[in-house]
């Protein structure tokens, strides 16, 4: 009996430290769709949400069935809106004990927009949302964009897999810092997952410019001087990667000593990335990552000069 619970143990980990593979272009048509999906239900916590600095009230949280919206209040209460990759399903869920479902499959943007306004409606859930996707270049609103139609059901349960895995490096590089930080959260504007320390100073206004989107609402998000780092599941001929970057931004990172060896400075981008593949197919896939995550932090954190001593766990 000992051995059994030693060796289930042992297999448990193993399949923890092991990361499946995700190439970009094996599921762009998916991504695509599924990024238009997040972005109605992000914008309804949006709407539904108070104003939280930088923006936090709008993300959605990876939960062990795939990402939710936490609980946001409405009229009759609370209600929470969750994506279920295990058993593909967009779920709504009000403290009345209600519970409103409708099945994730291959639909257009625009089908799944009518069937989600429909179950909002059935939830009793009035929310008004902008349906115009932020932050991409093919601004076609929800209601007419007939082209994102894809959902593969494996590809999905792959991204989400790898959500959890990243989810659980990012929070335990975020439990290692003693200053303000943000959740680790997803953001469904640029579709990835992402966790920011701040310095405790302001920063200088953000220049702006990202696709369909006001620069007011980016200097919000950039108005105090960070370290942010993350996983971004590629995409427009790139492939995943997990990433680190400070703002304001140091041109002295191009020369800073990080870890892996496989990690490199984009200067055209100012920040640091390290390929999934190259992460995934490590020895350790968690130490790895956490090795990149410190190492980019302490290379902007020392050349910024924040205050590491009363910031940092030690």
């Amino acid at each position: 009996m000992h051995s059994y619970i030693i060796s289930t143990a042992v297999n448990n980990l193993m399949t923890a430290d092991s990361w499946p593979a995700l190439p970009a272009d094996s599921w762009t048509d998916t991504r695509q769709t599924l990024h238009m999906w997040t972005q109605m239900v992000g914008k309804t916590r949006l709407a539904l949400s108070p104003m939280l600095n930088h923006w936090w009230q709008v993300p959605l949280y990876v939960t062990p069935r795939g990402l939710s919206t936490g609980p946001m209040p409405y009229a009759a209460g609370s209600c929470e809106v969750v994506f279920d990759f295990r058993a593909h399903q967009l779920r709504v869920h009000t403290s009345d004990g209600r519970a409103h479902q409708m099945a994730l499959e291959p639909v257009s943007v625009a089908d799944f927009y009518r069937q989600y306004r429909a179950l909002l409606r059935e939830a009793g859930i009035a929310v008004k949302i902008w349906p115009v996707p932020v932050e991409v270049e093919d601004a076609t609103p929800f209601d007419q964009d007939q082209h994102h139609c894809a959902y593969d059901a494996a590809a999905v349960e792959t991204f989400w897999e790898i959500l959890l895995r990243a989810d659980q490096v990012l929070q335990e590089f975020r439990s290692r810092f003693l200053g303000k930080c943000s959740p680790v959260h997803f953001f469904w504007g640029s579709f990835d997952l992402a966790v920011t320390r701040f310095s405790g100073r302001p920063a200088p206004p953000h220049p702006g410019g990202m696709p369909h989107l006001a620069d007011w609402v980016t200097r919000e998000s950039y108005s105090a001087e960070q370290s942010a780092a993350g996983w971004w599941p590629g995409g427009n001929g790139q492939e995943a990667a997990f990433y680190s970057y400070a703002y304001p931004g140091n041109p002295e990172l191009a020369h800073a000593k990080i870890q892996p060896a496989e990690a490199i400075f984009s200067p055209e981008m100012g920040e640091f990335f390290l390929p999934y593949e190259a992460a995934r197919t490590a020895a350790s896939p968690r130490q790895t990552v956490l090795d990149f995550l410190q190492s980019t932090y302490e290379a902007a954190a020392t050349l910024a000069r924040w205050d590491r001593p009363a910031l940092e766990r030690q």
